[in-house]
């Protein structure tokens, strides 16, 4: 093909461009080229290609390159919105959990060092997660260790890290329907793919040898796994420091050695809340 060719082609696409892009308020400056009316920055420059004559051709104004920047910006923005979504419906985290925050969560003289113990792993997850370093919230019920677990889980998937956070009392449920190979391979295939993996409610299946396969595998799966895991529990510490069945004892030792353990004491938020509803429906009531 003909220079003529190129050349024509060219000055046709600059010419595209600058129809496209042009606004009422610009205008040619003393140096001839076009300029931007709102920013006044050129929307053209001169330039001469492998030896053909000068041309002159489009260039972005600052306008121009802050819409394109706000542009790339809501699309990240939607990206995240998306994948954050996205691992909120995988992390299965129960509907009453979904909006527990650091920043909303009561904080009370009981909770006060467990709240902040439990920010600072969230903060400091991805170094934690290199050294398969998980929690073990222990304590009396409804002392809100599933709420900041949950709260936990929730700045993560804020911040991209995948969860995934279930009960061993639901992992039983579910599993009913399964021959035992099959159990088995859910059960270790949701255990392995999070970055982070909740396990509420450690000590709910004892009594059956079902149930004590089941969290044994689950335990032992992750453990080997070498991520980290949150298991919550109303067994005391002791409990699970002096196990009276070895069958415990294989359970417990593996969740100590990669959970630092953080005590949950004081009075059930449950309790309080129930004697605040109680109050609250009297004066109602029976009050005149």
């Amino acid at each position: 093909m003909s220079e003529n060719f190129f050349d024509e082609m060219i000055s046709k696409i600059a010419s595209d461009v600058e129809k496209n892009s042009r606004s009422d308020t610009d205008y040619i400056a003393s140096d001839g080229l076009l300029h931007c009316g709102k920013c006044h920055a050129p929307k053209q420059i001169r330039m001469k290609l492998n030896g053909m004559k000068e041309k002159v051709l489009p260039v972005m104004c600052d306008c121009m390159k802050a819409d394109i920047a706000k542009q790339e910006e809501a699309k990240k923005r939607d990206e995240k919105r998306k994948k954050i979504e996205h691992l909120r419906e995988n992390s299965l985290i129960d509907k009453r959990y979904e909006n527990c925050s650091f920043e909303t969560i009561t904080v009370t003289d009981d909770n006060r060092k467990q709240v902040r113990i439990c920010k600072r792993y969230a903060v400091k997850f991805e170094e934690l997660y290199k050294s398969n370093q998980g929690l073990l919230l222990y304590g009396d019920v409804g002392t809100g260790k599933t709420v900041l677990a949950c709260c936990i889980a929730n700045y993560l998937m804020e911040h991209l890290h995948s969860v995934y956070s279930t009960s061993f009392v639901e992992i039983l449920r579910h599993s009913q329907g399964f021959n035992h190979d099959e159990k088995e391979e859910i059960i270790q295939r949701r255990m392995r793919t999070a970055e982070l993996v909740i396990l509420d409610d450690l000590g709910a299946e004892r009594g059956t040898d079902y149930g004590l396969e089941v969290v044994y595998n689950i335990i032992d799966g992750r453990y080997r796994s070498g991520k980290p895991m949150i298991v919550t529990t109303n067994l005391s510490l002791m409990q699970m420091q002096n196990p009276d069945d070895v069958r415990y004892e294989r359970i417990y030792q593996r969740v100590l050695h990669v959970c630092y353990p953080i005590m949950f004491a004081g009075k059930s938020f449950r309790l309080k809340e129930a004697a605040n509803r109680y109050d609250a429906i009297k004066s109602l009531l029976e009050d005149v």
